[in-house]
């Protein structure tokens, strides 16, 4: 009776084992598809979210201060990474808080580097760099006909910039404000979207 009675046992364990080992399996897969799905949409939609809150930014120009360059409810794409890895050039078109009010976003372009010292003067722009060579700036974004009116002299920290609107006579800027941080600077307009005619990669500036 004792042999009947294990012989039973080993025909019905491997049974059991196999049906649960089944479900398990069974189990197993179904969690793992339903993770596939999520992580088929979840990831896109990370980096997505990544993409746009980290690396680049819609801004829409408000206002003249950049007329001619940038006109009022133009869309613009900026580029956030570039500043913080690498330094920015003289010329380039930044969006920053405004310093009297960081809820405030201001776009201008940048004039003078950190280190170099701006003066302004009968209309005429000059930036000495840290080695003390002159440079009368040739801005071929102005108008025609805009002279950069005020008095200026002033030398940059190692951490801030002297920026201008393209529009000098209606626009805040450092000849009102004083010079801008680095730590304000939002990014840097590199893409215009709307309007289509003028859509386009926003070019670098050559002095």
């Amino acid at each position: 009776m004792t042999d009947e009675f294990l012989a039973e046992n080993k025909t019905e364990n491997p049974v059991q084992d196999f049906a649960v080992a089944s479900e398990v399996k069974n189990g197993r897969s179904w969690r793992e598809k339903v993770f596939e799905i999520i992580k088929a949409f979840i990831v896109p939609i990370a980096i997505v979210l990544l993409f746009r809150f980290y690396v680049v930014q819609p801004f829409i120009v408000r206002g003249a201060s950049m007329e001619p360059s940038f006109e009022n409810k133009e869309y613009l794409i900026i580029d956030e990474i570039t500043p913080m890895v690498q330094p920015l050039s003289r010329g380039a078109v930044v969006v920053f808080r405004y310093p009297f009010n960081p809820s405030d976003f201001f776009i201008k372009r940048i004039i003078g580097l950190p280190g170099e010292r701006v003066v302004i003067n009968n209309g005429r722009v000059s930036v000495k760099n840290t080695t003390g060579e002159e440079l009368i700036l040739n801005e071929p974004y102005l108008g025609r006909g805009t002279i950069t009116v005020g008095a200026t002299d002033v030398t940059l920290s190692d951490d801030s910039y002297f920026v201008m609107g393209d529009n000098r006579n209606f626009s805040s800027d450092s000849r009102q404000w004083g010079v801008l941080s680095g730590r304000l600077i939002t990014g840097r307009a590199i893409l215009r979207l709307w309007p289509p005619e003028r859509a386009g990669i926003i070019k670098g500036v050559v002095y």
